[in-house]
């Protein structure tokens, strides 16, 4: 009889266990940023299971073209580009409440040039950094504890351009990337088919343009963003014209040394390039960009010893005009904007080969064209 009694307890037991991790299967919080020029309202939060990728509305909040986003490194605070031209150029700062899911708008300030199309912060969350394109320049702004900016305490206007006259006529700034130490501030710039590479002083927040240098890119390229592996040690362009991905070693001291340069678009590809975004998959093993134009797809490459890419694979992103992607943060899953789709497609990752599989399930959201990710709160 005990026996028995003892059996019941545990079937008990493990089906209690079973239920309660199900139902605390790994969420996160997935924030979308928008172009508010046709129906979107602005950012858009959902929950994401990254076990089975399921996801559901959270809220919304009213952001006028809130085209790119960073969270705070505590995540309590979201800072937003309002991509505007005519000297409308402006930062947003929101607090994000964890319990909820709703972002509270606390100020904006101006970007320091138009169109600022890149927004990113150091590791202390002191210093936000944007680019602007129309602009061609970045500007630092400083977030207070509160999570408020203050206006921009340094403007850095770029100055040439390149060979294409139409698209290089001026400096274009596309991009604004830390190295992982901090010590260094990436800026790709489309107009001048350069890297530019500023010492970064984490204390103040300063940048130093006398002491800055530049790694050169085939003219006409167009520079747009940029990644680094988790190691450090190697770093990877999208030339957004070319279609091509740069490979570069990085010596933790400001340098990059070109060590490959490989196409990202389909090899029977004919239509017009316009790439766009780049990462490198969190377990280090794999690089994916996305390709716009009429390709619509993403470039799949695994990643070598040497930091050299090999050509895995495209996979279409069924939508069209793929800007940003990102990982969810188990791995398990990539997630795709496709603007002019307006339409997140929801992909199962390979961890072992890098391929994707679309799930049946997409988020229907206006014109996404950012995708961030937050931890739920303990």
């Amino acid at each position: 009889m005990k026996m028995k009694l003892l059996s019941l307890l545990l079937m008990m037991a493990l089906v209690s266990c079973a239920q309660k991790n199900k139902t605390n299967a790994k969420e996160y919080y997935l924030l979308l940023g928008t172009y508010t020029s046709g129906k979107s309202e602005g950012i858009y939060v959902y929950k994401f299971n990254s076990e089975t990728g399921d996801f559901s509305f959270v809220s919304s909040a009213k952001a006028d073209n809130p085209s790119f986003l960073t969270f705070s490194p505590n995540e309590e605070f979201v800072y937003a580009v309002n991509e505007n031209g005519n000297d409308k150029g402006s930062i947003a700062a929101y607090s994000f409440d964890k319990k909820t899911g709703q972002l509270s708008f606390l100020n904006k300030q101006s970007s320091g040039g138009d169109h600022p199309c890149y927004v990113n912060i150091d590791k202390s969350g002191k210093w936000v950094v944007t680019g602007n394109y129309s602009g061609g320049s970045l500007a630092v702004l400083q977030a207070m504890p509160d999570g408020k900016l203050l206006p921009p305490a340094q403007v850095i206007n770029h100055e040439g351009g390149s060979i294409n006259k139409q698209r290089q006529e001026k400096p274009h700034v596309h991009s604004t990337i830390f190295s992982p130490d901090d010590k260094f501030l990436f800026v790709p710039d489309l107009g001048m088919d350069k890297i530019m590479i500023y010492p970064f002083d984490k204390n103040s927040g300063k940048l130093d343009p006398a002491a800055s240098s530049f790694a050169q890119i085939e003219p006409g390229a167009g520079p747009r963003h940029f990644t680094f592996d988790p190691s450090g040690n190697y770093a990877y362009l999208m030339e957004e014209m070319s279609g091509n991905v740069d490979v570069f070693s990085y010596d933790k001291k400001g340098k990059l040394t070109n060590i490959q340069t490989i196409s990202a678009t389909p090899p029977d590809y004919k239509g017009p390039i316009g790439s766009a975004d780049i990462h490198v998959s969190p377990d280090g093993k794999f690089l994916y960009a996305s390709n716009r134009g009429e390709s619509n797809t993403l470039a799949i490459f695994s990643i070598g010893n040497n930091g050299k890419l090999n050509l895995v694979g495209h996979q279409s992103t069924l939508g069209k005009t793929p800007r940003n992607f990102n990982f969810d943060p188990s791995g398990n899953f990539l997630l795709v904007a496709n603007q002019n789709g307006n339409n997140v497609v929801i992909f199962k990752r390979d961890k072992q080969t890098g391929t994707l599989t679309p799930l049946e399930k997409q988020i229907e959201v206006p014109n996404p064209v950012c995708v961030k990710w937050a931890s739920l709160k303990n």
